[in-house]
């Protein structure tokens, strides 16, 4: 067994590169296509990078490089080596492919489309590149410092690097374009999560019903879906019950909707949405 883990190490090992590499290059042409030519500034150092061009004419390609070396030399002295080497691979080759792809046409002249596509597309291609367990360095790598010699959260460090940057975008172009860049992040964010979780979405359904074994046995025979009984007490009655617990494909969620109410109009149902379900009748991966 250990060897077969052995053998498929390089295999997996040159999937997480081509991951990280693909999902740099689309990062590359969403840029230069999309935010770029429409001086999007949406965070991160592609962003810093747009307002240099449009003040100094700096070419992009070279300051991204000239701000992701030095971070990568400070995530591996303050971060530690396992840290920076994740980071290598997309912070050498996203300037690359940038600078490879420059001379492509823009798509849009229009910053609201490119604000939104742009941010697309990027998120598209960090998704890439956080499944190859990559990234491409910058502001990503500054937020980590920041959050460990700061006690900031990451999450708070992110959004404060970012909103400096798209500060500056308004500072340098206009409150419009700070506005563009905005939905860029936002696009960018959830088109992560895209890719991260997939387009498949299913429902968890949690029912508290004095009708327990039928509902049970009609979701069995109705819609094939095993259910799972957690054990509860009721917080007024203090009375002991069970609450099931149910998750169905969203063409599966009016279905069950219509058997709970059927058999019992008084159940208490809670409804929430899974971004990933692993294990039998779900993704095995």
């Amino acid at each position: 067994m250990v060897d077969v883990i052995r053998r498929r190490n390089p295999l997996t090992k040159g999937m997480e590169v081509f991951y990280i590499l693909l999902g740099s290059l689309i990062v590359a042409i969403s840029y230069n296509i999309f935010l770029l030519p429409n001086h999007v500034a949406s965070g991160g150092v592609s962003g810093i990078s747009t307002i240099t061009e449009a003040v100094f004419h700096w070419e992009p390609a070279f300051v991204i490089w000239g701000i992701n070396i030095p971070l990568l030399l400070a995530g591996y002295l303050l971060l530690g080596k396992q840290e920076a080497i994740k980071s290598v691979i997309g912070s050498l080759f996203l300037p690359f492919a940038v600078y490879l792809t420059k001379e492509l046409q823009p798509a849009t002249n229009d910053p609201l489309l490119g604000g939104l596509f742009g941010g697309i597309g990027v998120g598209i291609g960090l998704g890439i590149v956080f499944i190859g367990n990559g990234s491409t360095g910058g502001t990503a790598l500054a937020a980590k410092i920041l959050h460990k010699f700061s006690h900031i959260t990451l999450g708070k460090s992110v959004a404060i690097l970012d909103g400096l940057i798209v500060l500056a975008a308004i500072v340098v172009f206009d409150v419009q374009q700070g506005l563009y860049a905005l939905i860029g992040l936002y696009t960018t964010s959830k088109a992560i999560d895209l890719i991260q979780t997939g387009f498949h979405r299913t429902k968890t359904f949690l029912i508290i019903t004095e009708k327990e074994e039928e509902v049970r046995q009609e979701i069995f025979h109705k819609i094939d879906r095993g259910v799972t009984k957690i054990n509860a007490q009721g917080g007024f009655t203090n009375s002991v019950r069970h609450i099931i617990m149910c998750v169905v494909d969203q063409s599966e969620f009016t279905k069950l909707k219509q058997i709970v109410k059927s058999i019992d109009p008084k159940a208490f149902v809670i409804v929430m949405d899974s971004s990933e379900v692993l294990g039998e009748g779900f993704s095995q991966t």
